[in-house]
């Protein structure tokens, strides 16, 4: 392991595995677990823009079609949950690809407005078609089981983590979609493919967002394009993996722990003034790109190695000294 925080995952996922039964609040556990889908979409969205330097602006689009194709599978074609979940996922993926096609040759902010613009015509869609009920939204069966949700909204994300920080940090594919951040063309020269490997990481950050969008319209039973296709999830997701640090896997779950109890501390006490929380998370944005570019664990990590840093030279100094004065 290239960092060693994470010895700290084993305890903390022991502690999220006995908190029902130590909590017994049906509201605090309802928090946790939006919480911990927060986690979820803001790992799978560092995928792509922290390793390969791709901010999508699409990524609300594969939560809601991961959403919607749970919904529609479970109240139309009456799929059990079990099957219907991981369609929603494949679907996404699926997605991926066909919208990776022709916007992973575009780069930067042609690539973020392509996925944007993708992301609204998602939307537009499913305001039309009869399918989705339009602008009306559907409705799903209620399962009043909060601990069933909270475990796998958990069981999910924990695999997440596991799977992404395997694949992005301890494996070659991780240092792939390093050197394609950094250098496209250098890392064509070397014999990498980047658009292959850009579509991977692509496919790699819609199929989570997809399962989680499923979990999400089963446990609160009533989606419509508005929430589930709007551009409140890629713009949350942004902003925890900015101001979290982008391109590791520790920084998006700081930022979307201290962003999501920010806006859940908002919503209880300031829910008429809608417009200035949005102002608020560009604010966070700026201010994050301007004083802490590389997030707060980023930060953190790099005033952590400076200190480190500086009592070797201290060291290294002081037995200079000692040995000077010997002779």
């Amino acid at each position: 392991m290239k960092d060693k925080s994470i010895r700290w995952g084993l305890p903390i996922l022991l502690v999220l595995i006995a908190l029902p039964a130590v909590v017994q609040d049906t509201f605090f556990l309802r928090v946790i677990t939006e919480a911990i889908m927060w986690i979820g979409l803001a790992l799978a969205f560092d995928v792509l823009a922290g390793y390969t330097g791709y901010l999508n602006f699409g990524h609300g689009a594969f939560f809601g079609l991961g959403a919607y194709t749970t919904a529609i599978l479970m109240m139309q074609a009456h799929w059990p949950f079990a099957l219907a979940l991981p369609m929603g996922g494949i679907l996404a993926g699926v997605g991926a690809l066909v919208a990776g096609l022709p916007t992973l040759r575009l780069k930067g902010a042609y690539f973020a407005i392509a996925t944007w613009a993708l992301s609204r015509a998602v939307q537009q869609m499913a305001l039309i078609m009869d399918i989705t009920g339009g602008p009306d939204g559907m409705r799903l069966p209620s399962f009043l089981n909060p601990q069933f949700f909270y475990y796998l909204m958990l069981a999910i994300v924990a695999v997440t983590f596991a799977l992404l920080w395997y694949l992005l940090e301890c494996s070659p594919f991780g240092l792939k979609l390093k050197a394609i951040r950094e250098d496209d063309q250098g890392a064509m020269a070397l014999g990498l493919n980047p658009t292959k490997l850009k579509m991977q990481a692509f496919i790699l950050s819609a199929v989570p967002t997809g399962v989680l969008g499923g979990v999400y319209a089963y446990w609160i039973t009533f989606i419509d394009p508005a929430s589930t296709l709007g551009d409140l999830v890629s713009d949350q997701a942004l902003v925890m993996v900015v101001f979290g640090g982008m391109g590791t896997l520790i920084g998006p779950v700081i930022g979307a722990l201290l962003i999501f109890a920010f806006k859940t501390l908002f919503w209880a006490y300031l829910s008429d003034f809608q417009l200035l929380y949005l102002i608020i998370l560009g604010a966070v944005i700026a201010l994050s790109v301007v004083f802490i570019p590389n997030g707060l664990w980023g930060t953190l990590r790099g005033a952590r190695s400076n200190r480190k840093d500086e009592a070797k030279k201290a060291g290294s100094s002081a037995a200079k000294l000692s040995q000077s004065e010997g002779e």
